[in-house]
């Protein structure tokens, strides 16, 4: 019988957790340290891959993405022992995708072509904005002119090649962004990430808004009038939005995080990698420990790593929130399957006459008018 996480996939999560420098915006799990044992970190992720492996062996695997942290830190034999080790521990789809995240900082022509001979199928930068004075208040450590290089060496190296950008910085005006965004679609092969800058508890920069030290960041209309720029120059460049915050050219989505947000099965491999795994027809939610040194030293404990099982009525809702993010939309009969109860009629009635969603062939979908608006959708939706 298939199990409903086929219908997103199954990925590989490979998180390294080491930074040159932590980004004052960054909450993600990363660490800047002196120096770093690489054989150990490699025989740790190995053993991993083994464990998990033994699970799920019978499974074709989609893609692997090599998150951090800067992945791009990581040596190239590193990563080609690990994805030997994938291609024994599993079957590989025929379109099998393999992303490694990469720093302008830690590009060098040399190793980007030992990851391209490992097995690396797809590169994606951080370059985060073009100008050195948005740079330098990023806390990024590479000038743009270090940018675009470190995008030529990737260009040369790999068929696909995305990278990142950050927008409603501090002081940024709309006309300064358009042009910003125009010269990064002019660079672009077939994918970018353009986020709005967030201020998250925990960071540098939560820290100094707290205080009222980070001025000069948009207002709400300011906010939206980037947000419309955005989605209008990139849909006439032919780079429409397929999620919130990613584009591409047709048929070049990232597949790896296409597993996410179809609701698939991924492992997460790492200190604190997040995972969502199917077993005898019942899905988990796995966390490893966040911290490097405890979670090389817990290894094969059962301290190592949190299990929780998520109940049907959860993973639909899980579906649902990562669904609507995608232009695609979701399946209502795939949410009432896992849910055992269809989604509340009035509120998808009301959703619909405000124009914010629509339904066509069993799909629920977020208009361009209610992709702003996708939390207040998701609460009406979700009764919360």
């Amino acid at each position: 019988m298939t199990e409903d996480w086929q219908n997103g996939g199954f990925g590989l999560y490979i998180h390294w957790p080491f930074c040159q420098a932590k980004c004052p915006y960054c909450d993600f799990n990363s660490h800047v340290t002196a120096s770093i044992d690489q054989s150990r970190w490699c025989d740790a992720y190995l053993a991993e891959i083994d464990r998990y492996s033994a699970r799920t062996g019978d499974r074709i695997l989609d893609s692997v993405f090599f998150g951090g942290g800067t992945p791009s830190l990581m040596n190239p034999d590193v990563v080609a022992a690990i994805l030997e080790r994938v291609r024994r521990s599993w079957r590989i789809a025929n379109d099998f995708e393999v992303t490694l995240e990469a720093n302008p900082t830690s590009v060098e022509a040399s190793r980007f072509r030992g990851y391209r001979d490992a097995g690396v199928t797809r590169v994606s930068m951080g370059i985060q904005a073009l100008d050195d004075q948005s740079l330098r208040g990023l806390g990024r450590l590479h000038t743009a002119a270090e940018a675009r290089q470190a995008f030529d060496v990737a260009r040369s190296t790999f068929d696909r090649v995305s990278f990142d950008m950050i927008y409603a910085r501090q002081s940024q005006t709309l006309a300064q962004w358009q042009a910003e965004l125009r010269e990064a679609l002019s660079m672009a092969i077939d994918h970018l990430s353009l986020y709005q800058l967030t201020i998250e508890p925990g960071t540098a920069f939560g820290d100094r808004y707290a205080k009222g030290g980070l001025r000069g960041l948009p207002d709400e209309d300011l906010g939206a009038d980037l947000y419309e720029a955005t989605q209008e120059t990139c849909d006439q460049a032919g780079m429409p939005a397929y999620e919130v915050s990613n584009h591409a050219r047709p048929g070049s989505e990232s597949r790896h995080n296409l597993i996410y947000w179809r609701y698939g099965d991924y492992i997460g491999i790492g200190p604190g990698a997040h995972g969502r795994l199917t077993e005898a027809g019942v899905k988990h939610a796995t966390e490893a420990v966040r911290q490097p040194g405890a979670w090389l030293d817990g290894l094969g404990q059962q301290t190592h790593e949190t299990l929780e099982t998520i109940s049907g009525a959860e993973q639909a809702q899980e579906m649902l929130m990562m669904g609507l993010r995608l232009d695609e939309g979701v399946s209502t009969g795939r949410y009432q399957t896992l849910s055992g109860e269809p989604l509340d009629e009035r509120a998808l009635t009301s959703l619909e006459d405000f124009g914010l969603i629509e339904r066509t062939d069993e799909r629920l979908r977020v208009t361009r008018q209610g992709r702003p608006l996708l939390n207040a959708v998701l609460r009406e939706l979700l009764g919360a």
